[in-house]
């Protein structure tokens, strides 16, 4: 009798102990998973802590250089001097590039540009953008080698309607530029005035380059280049309503209400030195 009351004792204290291991068990993994959660939860409020900028502040910060190129080629006796501001020489080009990156510009992508400017994330020091608008092959052949030179990345803006024509770019090289980490971004298909779009011209000019574009590349296309330059005024919601974030004029006044669908750049002349474009992207960019 005695010792079946010990055993009886012994199994109740094995039971006790087991229950108690597995209480605490138990409480120590709601605390971990209460801390997990709480951790998760924190991430969540960081994510949403970043408020978008309004529109005053994104004015008020301080301009990021933006660079603009259409044609990288020797002149040619039959272009007019006007076109010798669209028109860079491969040399000119080339000299160009090496002053910024000797003068320790950093290039950034449209990403940052916007974080930047929205939530005010951190970018590089002396950080600049540098853009190609309209296909144009050498921009493939010339452009985007060159920059490779010196670590640097640019956006192409790519009007559809051009691709895989006579002295333009082709789907693979677009895709190629793509996967090397640069940005394609849109220029509408066949570079219709934006101040000019009738409602059809949504589908034709935006929807179907963008998916073009995305089909080619495999990348969410977000910004857009405006042909000539020209924004006009109450249209510019509908690019957001279209998918993208940002967009880019030349070097006319951003909109008050929309600045950052109207985001400046100049264009590198070709008659200038790097000298010029230094002292220029300096003067245009406070």
């Amino acid at each position: 009798m005695k010792s079946t009351l010990l055993k009886v004792a012994a199994f109740s204290a094995l039971s006790l102990s087991a229950c108690i291991g597995s209480s605490q068990a138990g409480k120590e993994n709601t605390i971990a998973t209460d801390v997990s959660a709480s951790a998760s939860t924190n991430v969540v409020k960081d994510s949403l802590s970043s408020k978008a900028a309004t529109a005053a502040e994104v004015i008020a910060k301080k301009e990021v250089p933006v660079l603009c190129y259409h044609q990288i080629r020797d002149w040619k006796a039959s272009d007019s001097k006007r076109a010798h501001d669209d028109i860079i020489p491969p040399a000119n080009f080339s000299q160009h590039i090496k002053m910024l990156a000797d003068s320790g510009y950093h290039t950034i992508l449209p990403d940052e540009l916007y974080d930047y400017l929205n939530y005010g994330k951190k970018l590089p020091e002396k950080p600049i953008m540098i853009t190609f608008d309209d296909t144009d092959l050498d921009q493939y052949t010339v452009g985007a080698k060159e920059l490779k030179k010196h670590g640097f990345k640019g956006v192409f803006f790519i009007m559809t309607v051009s691709i895989g024509r006579p002295r333009y770019m082709n789907k693979a090289q677009i895709k190629e530029l793509s996967d090397e980490g640069h940005v394609i971004a849109s220029h509408t298909w066949n570079h219709k005035n934006f101040a000019q779009f009738t409602d059809e011209d949504w589908e034709i000019q935006i929807d179907k380059p963008t998916k073009t574009l995305e089909t080619i590349t495999g990348k969410k296309v977000e910004y857009f280049a405006y042909p000539y330059g020209v924004s006009k005024a109450e249209n510019l919601h509908k690019l957001k309503e279209h998918g993208f974030k940002a967009a880019f004029i030349l070097s006319t006044k951003r909109d008050p209400n929309y600045p950052l669908f109207t985001i400046r750049r100049i264009i590198d002349p070709g008659t200038y030195t790097a000298r010029n474009l230094y002292n220029s992207i300096n003067k245009s960019f406070k």
